[in-house]
């Protein structure tokens, strides 16, 4: 504009009345408070992504210590806790009626909040929701932690973004808790990031929130791993030179290795049914449980006495709590397999010794699937995903020679494709299979997961909200 026009605009202004120069003003103020709103909103969600990170990373290192400290515990001691775990049952159910109500669905009501159909999310939920966790993993529940983790995260985040004045604040804010609870507890800031970003609605990211969620993601990683909390990891590279595998199992005389792709592929089709098969299996359990037995406590007393005859008899708890002891020795099972191979020289022994090398029996991924379904069902609180990742890999090894496959590399993709199908979620699983065992393999785990992602018949272990894409 030059100094002609703004002075006829400003002849014009002045021929207005007061009241009409008033109500301009404001109109100017709010477009400009508006874009200097949109300015800002970006750069202020990435800060305090980063300053959430650090305090959930830190709640989530402290609450997964824990939890390690009470699981060990009662492995040192199973006949001492399991029997107790009606008794922990009905205190997790009588907490949550005395000083909890409204917030004992768990990762349901975040996903109730994240699709809009909830604006509450107390803060309560924090101490409730690993308190709880705490006593499944002491008395012997099989189920895992990350709900937890991820409601801490996202309850803290939602509540914080209520003060801010920027637009779509409550949902950005949401997604940034939920990647930061994840990589706290898992130490996967990449996994963590896309899982954030996809599991809300299925066919969908929300990259709205890419930015806070990885800076919040990464912070909160690095400050559990400063803190000292230990990260599952496998070097599967290492694994697999000792039985004979490299990175050259993907090519044959420089292309693609075709049969080994189908190989792939069919694991993907039966690790797809596994998972989508838990999905569905453990809704129907829960449904069924809720109108056998309306009544809460009695509902967790009665199957928790139920639940822990089954652990006690089934080896003193091996399918108790997390999993993670069935991971250690699948990987060490693994390892055994190859050292086998190696001796013998041959692909089939390689197969022959890959159930019994580190006492993996074929039957681990069934008990463990039927367990955390039971334990779930009865109103246990607890995640499901490190769970999800034993029955991945205990069943990667039990279908290993069947496909020629290494010990080793069944179970890493047993162990991301099984959470890939009962999640609903593909990103997440190939990005945690990278950060975990490495990314050498990705190109098996790409095909695996999407193969499983799939086949999974639609089911989640979320209340996941489907969209739909118009073409």
């Amino acid at each position: 504009m030059n100094f002609s026009d703004f002075s006829k605009a400003s002849q014009q202004f002045n021929q207005f009345s007061p009241e009409m120069k008033e109500q301009m003003m404001k109109m100017a103020k709010a477009r400009v408070k508006e874009k200097l709103l949109k300015w800002l909103a970006t750069p202020t969600f990435v800060l305090l992504g980063i300053v959430l990170g650090a305090v959930i990373g830190a709640l989530t290192a402290c609450f997964g210590d824990i939890s390690d400290r009470l699981s060990a515990i009662r492995d040192a001691n199973p006949l001492y806790f399991i029997p107790a775990l009606a008794i922990g049952g009905a205190a997790i159910v009588f907490a949550y009626k005395k000083w909890g109500r409204w917030t004992e669905r768990g990762m349901d009501q975040v996903f109730a909040v994240g699709l809009n159909k909830e604006s509450d999310f107390p803060l309560v939920s924090i101490p409730m929701a690993a308190v709880s966790t705490w006593l499944t993993q002491l008395f012997g529940g099989s189920a895992g932690r990350e709900g937890a983790a991820m409601q801490i995260g996202s309850a803290l985040s939602y509540n914080i973004s209520k003060k801010l004045p920027f637009e779509n604040a409550a949902h950005i804010m949401l997604v940034t808790g939920l990647a930061a609870g994840f990589a706290g507890i898992f130490q996967a800031p990449m996994a963590a990031t896309a899982f954030a970003l996809e599991v809300l609605l299925v066919g969908h990211l929300e990259l709205g929130a890419l930015l806070p969620a990885a800076a919040a993601a990464f912070t909160a990683c690095k400050v559990s791993s400063m803190l000292g909390f230990h990260k599952f990891s496998v070097d599967l590279s290492s694994l697999l030179d000792a039985s004979g595998f490299s990175a050259s199992i993907f090519t044959n005389e420089g292309a693609l290795d075709g049969k080994f792709l189908v190989k792939l592929a069919l694991m993907g089709v039966l690790f797809g049914v596994v998972g989508g098969g838990f999905a569905k299996l453990l809704g129907l359990s829960q449904n069924f449980f809720a109108k056998k037995f309306p009544n809460n406590i009695k509902r967790i007393a009665i199957m928790g006495v139920g639940i822990s005859a089954l652990l006690l008899v089934f080896f003193q708890g091996r399918y108790a709590g997390l999993g993670t002891n069935l991971l250690d020795m699948c990987f060490a099972s693994a390892n055994a397999a190859g050292d086998a191979a190696n001796a013998v020289g041959t692909a089939a022994d390689l197969g022959n010794a890959t159930g019994n090398a580190a006492g993996i029996a074929g039957y681990d991924w069934i008990l463990k699937f039927a367990l955390t379904i039971l334990t779930l069902s009865a109103g246990f609180i607890g995640g499901v995903v490190t769970p999800l990742f034993a029955i991945g890999a205990t069943f990667g090894i039990f279908i290993a020679s069947m496909f020629g496959m290494p010990a080793a590399l069944a179970a890493a993709l047993g162990f991301a494709a099984v959470f890939a199908s009962a999640s609903n979620t593909l990103w997440a699983p190939i990005l945690i299979a990278g950060e975990i065992f490495g990314f050498n393999c990705l190109p098996a785990f790409f095909i695996v997961c999407t193969v499983a992602y799939i086949c999974n018949g639609g089911q989640s272990i979320y209340k996941q909200k489907k969209i739909r894409i118009k073409i």
